[in-house]
């Protein structure tokens, strides 16, 4: 009877874990100002990255934007259409992915980060400096 008990208990476990990650993540994002959408997918190594994939405003000056606030001068030339900016997300439990970073285009800086699903269409982020008390959060809305 322990067997079955021990038995249950360890499915329970799984099946538990396997819920909470029923609100991925995974898909296209707007932020709250809508400048953007953007898509969160798999990279690799169980982790998770975002890409710029449209921009409300691509252009400037007739031609595409470009990430002119970079820090490393040979990347300032590079689209922000189709920009990487958010790397190394790791499940953390609780619907949160944790331990990542989140780049700025607009000010040129990156930021620690974390995301966690508010619900299956909103979602939390965070970025911030040395702790996650302190720092900006918005909310997210899935488009697909």
């Amino acid at each position: 009877m322990k067997k079955y008990l021990l038995s249950f208990a360890v499915l329970m476990l799984f099946s538990t874990g396997a819920w909470a990650q029923n609100l991925s993540p995974l898909g296209v994002w707007t932020n709250e100002d809508k400048k953007a959408e953007f898509e969160i997918y798999e990279c690799g190594n169980n982790q998770l990255c975002a890409k710029i994939v449209t921009l409300k405003e691509p252009n400037k000056n007739g031609k595409p934007k470009v990430d002119e606030n970079n820090p490393n001068q040979k990347q300032r030339t590079q689209p922000l259409k189709g920009l990487v900016f958010m790397k190394g997300f790791e499940y953390d439990g609780d619907n949160k992915w944790d331990d990542g970073t989140i780049y700025d285009p607009e000010s040129g800086k990156t930021y620690s980060s974390y995301m966690k699903m508010l619900n299956k269409n909103k979602m939390e982020v965070k970025g911030y400096i040395g702790i996650s008390l302190i720092g900006r959060t918005q909310t997210w809305t899935r488009i697909k």
